[in-house]
């Protein structure tokens, strides 16, 4: 085996190394988009289910909001 050979197998073997870190990045971008379009759908649902508000603290009972009065 010669230098060139050599020099040969490491640059296949970057070349290899560049491709799967190409497939890679690929796969997390696909997953990344279908987890998106989840989150997305996801939103769209909770707020279909919510009704059309406005987004105001009066829109969206909680005890932060409470208006009652409860006596002792």
């Amino acid at each position: 085996m010669n230098v060139n050979d050599i020099v040969a197998a490491k640059i296949e073997a970057a070349r290899l190394r560049a491709e799967a870190a190409k497939r890679r990045r690929a796969a997390l971008a696909a997953a990344r988009q279908r987890g998106l379009a989840a989150r997305h759908a996801q939103r769209l649902r909770n707020q279909a289910s919510v009704g059309q508000t406005d987004g105001s603290a009066e829109d969206t009972p909680s005890p932060a909001n409470d208006t009652t009065k409860e006596t002792p």
